[in-house]
């Protein structure tokens, strides 16, 4: 684990604290294996505590719950917009959570389009539109409010400025 604990003076009970400077959320497949790990790389060799969920996630532990904690003790998250981002459930519930710590306190976002267009997240045409509406596809009525709240972060982050990279 390349991160040290602390324990949280507030709580009562000793769960462990991991504070991190820059959350990562980026679709493996699409990233992991070039930009991510290039820029995780440089992240942390200039000692910029850095959550990636291959590297962070505890053995054994809730996914979620981690992912969740991870998001609420960082203070900047890079969002790697890719083809395939918006077909994750795991990526775009980690961006719904952004976009909920970004309404409740002074955090930066930085999103990066990798290969896509940013018109095509802010208005899910494209790789993200095809990607919704195959998770509404049968959906039920509770997954089709989270199809919706999907669409409302994936617009909310693709409004703010950020780094659109296109070159191969």
């Amino acid at each position: 684990m390349a991160s040290s604990s602390t324990r949280t003076a507030s709580s009562s009970t000793s769960s462990i604290s991991r504070n991190y400077d820059v959350f990562l959320s980026f679709q493996g497949e699409d990233t992991r294996k070039n930009f991510t790990d290039h820029l995780y790389t440089a992240l942390v060799a200039c000692g910029i505590q850095t959550f990636r969920d291959n590297e962070e996630l505890d053995k054994g532990g809730d996914i979620a719950s981690d992912l969740s904690r991870a998001i609420e003790e960082s203070r900047i998250f890079i969002i790697i917009f890719s083809k395939n981002y918006a077909y994750s459930t795991w990526c775009l519930n980690e961006l719904v959570k952004i976009v909920e710590c970004m309404r409740q306190k002074d955090i930066m976002v930085l999103p990066v389009f990798y290969h896509v267009d940013p018109s095509d997240v802010r208005k899910q045409r494209g790789n993200f539109g095809d990607a919704l509406a195959h998770h509404e596809g049968d959906a039920d009525q509770e997954k089709k409010q989270m199809v919706q709240k999907w669409r409302i972060a994936l617009t909310k982050a693709a409004d703010l400025s950020g780094c659109h990279v296109d070159h191969q």
